[in-house]
């Protein structure tokens, strides 16, 4: 490989995968993976379809196959432990964490899961089934069971001392947790402090009390914690305030990355599973179920169409401008959905501040309701040349746009009340309200203004 073939951006580096690959460069192939980390190895298979992604599996070095496996999607890592034998999985594990074993058994054959946890290590098999023990949505499952703990009164000599001997500390640990003897978090003492601070000291002195996690809580609230406070580490308690584990830095960002890659696909109707690169048929039924729900509100808006015939059938010009309505009213209500699911997800939203926010938004779906139904109104007469059919364009934009963000607060609060993801089906009760509210004023006042 050439000198300046270590890249700094990932583009480049899949640009030159995909040469590597055109020049059937087996040499270069193998190379380009010895040079990447393991993050980068995950992403550059994530590129690729399905059969591509089988082929570049070979080049992967073999000591890296393991935690490569543990990092890529979950999907990719089901597809690719199904083929594997029990002798296989046994090989790949060896020298994982309990987190990276823990991810690669939750997709292996229940067969294989039962005889690798056999031939575990005692302490990575105790936390590979705490682990497991978690639903998939919960802090618990993300956090790191092993954790470097001490109990109260000992000097921080005698911790370093501790410390050394049992080669406790890793890249990822920060902070060492101070429990009690039922292994109840007290506080934490950071690295700097162990260091830096009089050796006689005890660890009572510098400890101090941590922000933490309850290992039961959901991910998506965690997530907006996380990002809120800007933590990079946090204790995690269960609910009798005993430590069960910690996240580590690579764990909060997993937590983040997560939660924000499903708010992403569930605005869009797509599935949790779906990647770029899943096959056609799996990704179109995932994203058929929302379809077909878009398609009954469609039609639930279409039988309100269906009600002002008689004055479609007079006048022309009502169904050239009818779609300007909807998509005014669809934009301004989209706008307001996004900024309100992004302040739920960072948890910005709550108590009396819903009002506020309510307030504020009606008021800008009115302030601008008024400019464009003004500008559209102008549009109309100079291309109609007909006042009554610019009143009702005008009338009816600035109904659809006043409540198109009013309701751009509200669905997405309802459906949190109610334990619906606003992210998942927010858009769809929007388009509804949006469509039915446009249609439904503009063809109403047609109705009385014009025909009456």
């Amino acid at each position: 490989m050439r000198d300046d073939d270590k890249f700094t951006h990932s583009e480049e580096q899949l640009l030159h995968l995909q040469q590597l690959l055109d020049n059937a460069d087996g040499t270069g192939l193998k190379g380009f993976f010895v040079e990447l980390d393991v993050l980068d190895t995950a992403r550059m298979l994530e590129s690729f379809p399905a059969k591509t992604r089988d082929l570049l599996w070979e080049f992967v070095p073999s000591d890296l196959i393991g935690e490569v496996l543990a990092e890529v999607d979950e999907t990719i890592r089901a597809d690719y432990v199904e083929d594997l034998s029990l002798s296989d999985v046994q090989e790949i594990i060896k020298g994982l964490d309990a987190q990276e074993v823990a991810e690669v058994l939750d997709v292996a054959d229940e067969a294989i899961k039962t005889s690798v946890y056999a031939s575990l290590d005692e302490d990575i098999r105790a936390q590979v089934e705490v682990l497991h023990a978690y639903e998939e949505d919960v802090v618990g499952r993300y956090m790191d069971p092993e954790t470097v703990n001490v109990k109260q009164g000992v000097s921080l000599e005698a911790v370093q001392r501790y410390i050394r001997i049992h080669h406790l500390l890793d890249d990822e640990s920060q902070e060492i947790m101070i429990t009690d003897k039922y292994k109840r978090l007290l506080g934490t003492l950071t690295l700097i402090d162990l260091i830096k601070q009089p050796q006689e000291a005890v660890v009572d002195d510098y400890m101090y009390e941590p922000f933490t996690l309850n290992d039961r809580m959901k991910v998506s609230d965690a997530a907006a914690l996380l990002r809120s406070k800007e933590l990079h580490f946090v204790p995690v308690i269960d609910s009798d305030g005993l430590l069960v584990g910690q996240l580590n830095p690579t764990d909060v960002l997993e937590i983040t990355q997560d939660d924000a890659d499903l708010t992403l696909k569930h605005m869009s109707g797509v599935s949790d599973e779906e990647e770029v690169f899943t096959p056609i048929m799996r990704s179109a039924k995932s994203r058929g179920v929302w379809l077909g729900i878009n398609l009954l509100t469609a039609f639930l808006a279409a039988a309100v169409i269906g009600q002002f015939t008689a004055v479609l059938d007079q006048i022309v010009a009502l169904a050239i401008l009818m779609p300007v309505v909807a998509s005014m009213g669809g934009i301004a209500g989209s706008q307001t959905l996004t900024v309100v699911i992004r302040g739920l997800a960072l948890g910005q939203i709550a108590g009396n501040n819903k009002r506020w926010l309510y307030n504020k938004e009606l008021w800008v779906g009115i302030s601008n309701g008024l400019v464009w139904s003004l500008v559209v109104g102008a549009i109309s007469q100079l291309w109609f040349g007909d006042i009554l059919i610019t009143l009702v364009i005008t009338l009816a934009i600035f109904i659809n746009m006043s409540v198109a963000n009013m309701a751009g607060v509200l669905i997405p609060l309802v459906l949190k009340k109610l334990k619906i993801d606003p992210a998942l089906s927010g858009a769809v009760v929007l388009t509804t309200v949006t469509d039915v509210i446009g249609f439904l004023s503009f063809l109403g006042l047609a109705t009385l203004i014009i025909l009456v």
